[in-house]
């Protein structure tokens, strides 16, 4: 092989550079040298060759491939391997309580205030079954300032039996009621112009006891199949201790059917009430004062739905007959009401127009007032239309309200208002300014109202409600003894397993009311009730399953407030008793 003088040049630098750098020693001076490059390096370029851009292919390489077919074969394997059964995780369950068929409550309190209940219920059969229940309120009065008699009595007793088979289900009540009370409102003036002998003489000849008596017996029946939905009907008799009776019968079917996918509902009613009183409030009549009215109606009702909307369109019919003074009337009220889910179930809009003919009684009117005299007139009250409009719904799923206004206008409404009065000994005991009497008028209401109701929890409830109304009076001077504002408000709540607590709270605004003395008043002018409160609570203690203790105190800020103009209600009051449930 022949190196040419530029390689021999290049090998030798390469020796010196190599001997060069294994011969020093560390921090030793080697000097300098000085290489003398005869010719310079020139490098020169081999030849290169270009790719193809379609390169040539081995024709071993491109040859035709083969189409390959695959196959299984396959046959079943024995296999001992058994999977183990799933578990599903236990999960604690929280034993039922167990619901008892009968109970009884006793409570005992101040005013010598007596409550008992007793509830019992036996199944006789598969279908089968028979009940009772027993009711009594009792106080021996001791309300402070007060003169007459203020002590009163409510018993009730009703049997009940039914059977619920696959077709129809239907009971039948029987029922008896006693009530015992006292005039004992006399006006805070009564005898201010006599001797106090002769006031003393006159009060201590007042009997201001009156006893009612009532006997019931009704029943109800309801379809599973076919038109009629069910039907309920109801005869009482009504009486009390100064010769006045009442007899009283409705019956109410409700039928329902579909006409083109579309659902009609009708309800019938036939509602008869008769009665008579022995004397007018100043005995000048010289035979019974007699009343008796039949009335008879029918309310078809044309139900559409449609996505959120849903409306009910119809009419209410109604012929009333007067038995007494054969002064028969027809009368037509609209049965119109709609809503419309603005937001699903948080807020739904609702409006309507409805009316009624309304058939009232001795018996209802005394079950509202128990201080009236025996000398009524009775009629029914033409409720000729009943305009509202509001907004329901839930705020979340704990809270729900309600929000309604309405103007209705009322033919004939019943009003109580107190009886006039002079201090004559010849006087009924009621006529001493200790009764009250009804009286009717033309009056238009415009009222509006909310509620607002919470489930905080399992352990806590709580309402609140409230209604303001306006009235327009066209006979009389007032809307008496109609207050403008009500307002309520409970709250319920589990402090533990054991103990259980509430509380409920009433204010009733101003109302208005008149009565003077004959004697020595022609004019008088209206009188004003206070408002009040009256606040309500209760404490419990489940000491098993069956037994609870409980403690009831009523008006507890002790407010000598007048439901009715001079009747004081009682004051402070607290019952202490327990309730026991059982089967047998």
């Amino acid at each position: 092989m022949k190196f040419n003088f530029q390689n021999k040049v290049t090998i030798g630098l390469f020796l010196v550079a190599f001997q060069f750098s294994f011969a020093q020693k560390k921090e030793e001076n080697i000097g300098s040298e000085v290489v003398n490059v005869v010719k310079p390096y020139t490098p020169t370029l081999s030849d290169a060759f270009k790719v193809q851009e379609t390169p040539v292919l081995d024709d071993e390489g491109n040859a035709k491939k083969e189409k390959i077919n695959y196959s299984i074969f396959s046959f079943p394997v024995a296999s001992t391997f058994t999977p183990s059964k799933g578990k599903a995780e236990g999960v604690d369950k929280t034993k039922q309580a167990h619901l008892y068929d009968n109970y009884a409550t006793l409570g005992f309190g101040n005013y010598r205030t007596l409550n008992a209940e007793l509830f019992v219920n036996q199944d006789l059969g598969n279908n089968d079954y028979v009940g009772g229940m027993f009711r009594h309120l009792s106080s021996q009065g001791g309300i402070k300032d007060v003169e007459l008699d203020d002590r009163f009595y409510n018993s009730s007793i009703d049997l009940t039996y039914g059977a619920n088979t696959n077709a129809l289900s239907w009971n039948l009540d029987l029922g008896y009621r006693n009530q015992i009370y006292n005039w004992y409102g006399l006006p805070s003036e009564f005898g201010s112009n006599l001797s106090s002998n002769d006031r003393v003489f006159i009060v201590d000849g007042i009997n201001a006891q009156h006893v009612y008596n009532t006997y019931s017996i009704g029943g109800k029946i309801d379809f599973n199949d076919g038109i009629l939905n069910d039907a309920n009907m109801k005869f009482s008799h009504f009486t009390d201790t100064y010769g006045s009776a009442e007899n009283r019968f409705y019956v109410k079917p409700s039928l329902q059917f579909d006409i083109m996918d579309e659902s009609i509902k009708t309800n019938i009613i036939v509602d008869y009430v008769a009665g008579s009183f022995e004397n007018n409030y100043l005995k000048t009549n010289s035979e019974p004062l007699k009343y008796g009215y039949t009335n008879f109606g029918i309310t078809p009702t044309f139900v559409m739905q449609e996505d959120d909307w849903t409306i009910n369109i119809g009419a209410a019919v109604f012929y009333s007959m007067d038995n007494e003074n054969s002064n028969n009337k027809f009368f037509v009220y609209p049965q119109v009401n709609a809503s419309y889910k603005v937001v699903g179930d948080l807020m739904i809009f609702y409006a309507g127009a409805e009316g009624s003919l309304e058939q009232n009684s001795y018996l209802d009117f005394v079950n509202e007032n128990p201080f009236l005299s025996p000398t009524l007139n009775i009629t029914p009250t033409d409720k000729q239309y009943d305009v509202f409009a509001g907004l329901k719904g839930k705020l979340s799923n704990s809270v729900s309200y309600n929000i309604k206004g309405s103007y209705v206008n009322e033919r004939n409404k019943a009003l109580f208002r107190s009886n006039d009065y002079n201090e004559n000994t010849s006087n009924e005991n009621y006529a001493f300014g200790n009764s009250m009497q009804v009286v009717y008028d033309d009056m238009k209401t415009l009222s509006f109202s909310g509620d607002l109701k919470a489930n905080f929890s399992d352990f806590v409830t709580f309402g609140i409600s409230g209604t303001f109304n306006n009235y327009s009076n066209y006979i009389e001077q007032e809307a008496w003894n109609l207050p403008e504002l009500k307002l309520n408000s409970n709250i319920d709540f589990n402090i533990t397993q054991k103990w259980f607590a509430g509380a409920a709270v009433y204010f009733v605004g101003e109302r208005k009311d008149m009565k003077l003395n004959t004697n020595f008043t022609v004019d008088a002018t209206p009188m004003t009730l206070d408002s009040y409160f009256d606040v309500n609570a209760h404490l419990g203690y489940k000491y098993n399953d069956r037994l609870t203790g409980f403690i009831r105190a009523n008006n507890i800020t002790n407010q000598a407030y007048e439901k009715w103009l001079d009747y004081q209600v009682q004051g402070f009051q607290v019952i202490v008793g327990a309730n026991y449930k059982f089967d047998f």
